[in-house]
Parts: structure tokens; C-alpha cells; sequence
């Protein structure tokens, strides 16, 4: 993304509600993507695995230039790349692959700061195995994205990006 941005023109919308994710600029929807948020529904509490709400901005980036489905642990590439085989060896396994957006809230005493802190909770959009459902609610807390999806993503926005996540049904549909 080249040049600066402005809150008001510039953001990520997550409609809860519909799972989905919306890139705008200028003001204008320009592309929309399906995500999975939290089973457990919307919620700021440490330990609630529940997505937390409001606004916030992309505090780091994570997996620039690594291999689609490259799997990450506490943020760090372990070495793997997601098989389907490898799922099956792992049953339980959270499964964060390809890119790492992490979430810092900016609303404090709603999603940060205190047992409310987004980032503390290490809340990310990333990707996940194509396998699992994109469209409705399946993960700990997080955002899941398709992994092409996520790479498309990550290559549009930068640190700082405004992201605002709430319950109710998204605008705008692009792409």
C-alpha cells in the first residue's frame, strides 16, 4: 500500500453477522472477503475466545514472503507447511498459516488495557486450512481467512491499518 491513509477513508470492516470481511478506500467498499470469527460469539474478556469488538489497528504483520500454508506457533514459523495429511496428524491443532495480521485494540477499557487487551490476547486475522469453513464462526477468539484470501490482504494494508470489528450486517459487498 503506498502512501498514507486516513481512518475515515481507509479501513478493515468485519461484519460478525455475516462473517465477512470488507477493504475499503475512499470511503467505498473495494473488496470483500469470507472469514470465520469466534464459535464462541462476540467479546472482549481475556479468556472468553470470543472476538472482541470496536476499533482497532493492525499492530504487526507477520509471514511476509513465506510459502502459502506455512504453519506459525506463537508467531514464529515452525517449518511445516499444512498437508492435509498434517491436519490429520494434529486433529486439535488451532492452525494459524501463511500471514499473521495482529490485532491491538484502541478503545481503552473495551479492547485494551486490563483483561480486555486484544493484543495481550493475542487476537490475529490469519489464515487457515482451506478445509475449514470461511463462512461462519469455527475459531478461538480470532479471525480465519483462506489462505489466497489472506495473502491478498496482507499485500493491501500496512502497521497502523484501521480495523472495525462489530455484530451487525456488513454494507457493501465487492469481489
Amino acid at each position: 500500500m503506498s502512501g498514507k491513509f486516513r481512518q475515515a477513508d481507509s479501513r478493515l470492516e468485519i461484519s460478525l453477522a455475516d462473517q465477512r470481511l470488507e477493504l475499503f478506500r475512499q470511503g467505498e467498499c473495494v473488496r470483500s472477503w469470507p472469514v470465520s470469527t469466534a464459535r464462541n460469539g462476540a467479546g472482549e474478556q481475556f479468556g472468553s475466545e470470543k472476538t472482541p469488538r470496536g476499533w482497532h489497528r493492525i499492530r504487526a504483520m507477520i509471514g511476509a514472503g513465506c510459502a502459502p500454508g506455512t504453519v506459525f506457533v506463537a508467531r514464529r514459523p515452525t517449518g511445516e507447511v499444512w498437508t492435509p495429511e498434517l491436519g490429520r496428524q494434529h486433529p486439535q491443532r488451532d492452525w494459524i498459516l501463511t500471514r499473521i495480521l495482529w490485532l491491538c485494540g484502541n478503545e481503552p477499557g473495551r479492547n485494551r488495557f486490563g483483561d480486555v487487551d486484544t493484543q495481550r490476547r493475542f487476537i490475529y486475522i490469519h489464515g487457515c486450512p482451506d478445509t475449514e469453513s470461511a463462512d461462519e464462526p469455527g475459531s478461538h477468539g480470532c479471525v480465519r481467512m483462506r489462505n489466497s484470501d489472506i495473502i491478498e490482504l496482507f499485500d493491501a494494508v500496512e502497521p497502523g491499518f484501521p480495523v472495525h470489528i462489530s455484530e451487525r450486517a456488513s454494507g457493501a459487498r465487492k469481489g
